[in-house]
């Protein structure tokens, strides 16, 4: 085996240009397999913790008549003494945080412009809500007690032309299907860089969104995260004795999920293109070897080689030229997606309803996939190299002499 592996390497480097291609075509197919899936993860990712962060928590507590698409305001709708409820869940060890929340829907206005906008009241001590504390880019952060403050969204800001200070006209719907207007001030400018939500939603401190409301006492939802999001399943199995329905994040984010599905079986097929033109690359510089090497293999065949070690010949060229080719794609695919992890591709606004994806998405590269595109990337390069190494095998030492004249 050593004679064959000592021969074969010889072999590559007879024709180095046409080794260093075929091992470059390999690389560059397999740095952009890695980029691709990196690509991949970090948006997908990257929109499920913006999701559950921002929107839906691990787990939430509801009322079971409670309609999120109708943000219901009726008291049957919403859950009674919210502060218990949260105490009582704050005490199980998984829970992160718990938090009530009040979500409702209202029109504000600034000069002659005006724009649908979600309200969403929050305890502001919660740790729930550091993403808003965290993302504050201008003033300062709400307190429980503070009536007539908001905190908006950059993009809702720039649109407005609103300032911190500014005062803006908010008509916000009530429990009782009236509509309620107030003059409020902007103590805070926040970003979540996330344009879908932070173009519509307006924060007020729980006790002044549910006075104005008149939802006192009330809540939307109670809002949970966790230190660790596989044991969802376990806390809601812990809640089931509550008078109101549990949802866990898998629930809540099925269109994410289905749409995380759809990218995944459409990046699969991608890679199988990919793939499939490398292969082709390996396939046509291995005939070619074949048939400049047609003498050659009737002179081995004649001095006593066997078919499977001219097989074996071919195969190992083959994976020699498969290694050296992924441990190239390795350290170029590594490299531009360690770049792009840096700094980010600026998407903007992507507008796909139901799911929140940041306005910057970075490739984020796991072992996982690494693993597995440089293992399929080998397997099919080897398979590729399987007809060439065939056909040699079958040369007749007569004819291959006859044919290398």
């Amino acid at each position: 085996m050593t004679q064959i592996l000592k021969i074969a390497y010889r072999n590559l480097g007879r024709n180095r240009r046409r080794t260093l291609f075929s091992a470059l075509a390999l690389a560059l197919g397999l740095g952009l397999l890695i980029f691709m899936a990196s690509f991949i993860q970090g948006e997908m990712g990257s929109a499920m913790e913006m999701t559950i962060r921002l929107q839906s928590g691990h787990l939430q507590v509801r009322s079971l008549s409670y309609d999120e698409n109708k943000t219901s305001l009726k008291w049957e709708d919403l859950v009674e003494n919210p502060q218990m409820i949260v105490s009582q869940i704050a005490a199980l060890p998984q829970v992160k945080d718990a938090t009530p929340r009040l979500l409702a829907t209202g029109m504000m206005v600034h000069r002659d412009e005006s724009i649908g906008v979600r309200i969403i009241g929050i305890d502001p001590q919660a740790k729930a809500n550091d993403p808003y504390r965290d993302g504050l880019l201008e003033g300062q952060f709400l307190t429980a007690d503070d009536r007539e403050g908001i905190l908006i969204g950059k993009p809702l800001a720039d649109k407005l032309g609103l300032h911190v200070g500014d005062q803006v006209n908010c008509s916000i719907n009530t429990s009782n299907g009236d509509v309620d207007e107030q003059r409020f001030t902007v103590r805070g400018i926040y970003t979540t860089d996330t344009s879908a939500f932070d173009n519509v939603t307006i924060l007020l401190p729980l006790a002044k969104a549910q006075t104005i409301t008149r939802t006192e006492n009330h809540a939307s939802l109670i809002f949970i995260l966790l230190h660790d999001k596989d044991q969802t399943e376990q806390v809601a199995r812990a809640l089931a004795n509550l008078p109101y329905k549990v949802t866990t994040w898998i629930e809540m984010n099925d269109l994410l999920i289905q749409y995380e599905n759809f990218a995944n079986a459409y990046i699969s097929i991608l890679y199988l293109i990919v793939l499939a033109i490398t292969a082709t690359v390996i396939v046509n510089t291995l005939i070619m070897a074949v048939f400049e090497r047609t003498r050659e293999i009737g002179i081995l065949a004649a001095i006593g080689w066997r078919s499977g070690e001219i097989l074996s010949m071919f195969l190992v060229e083959t994976g020699l030229l498969a290694v050296g080719g992924i441990i190239l794609g390795l350290i170029f695919g590594i490299a531009v997606t360690s770049y792009f992890a840096a700094r980010g591709f600026y998407l903007g606004d992507m507008g796909i309803s139901g799911m929140l994806i940041g306005n910057t998405i970075r490739p984020e590269l796991t072992l996982e996939d690494t693993v597995t595109l440089s293992t399929a990337t080998l397997v099919i390069t080897l398979l590729a190299g399987l007809y060439p190494a065939i056909m040699a095998a079958r040369l007749q030492p007569t004819e291959a002499l006859r044919g290398g004249k």
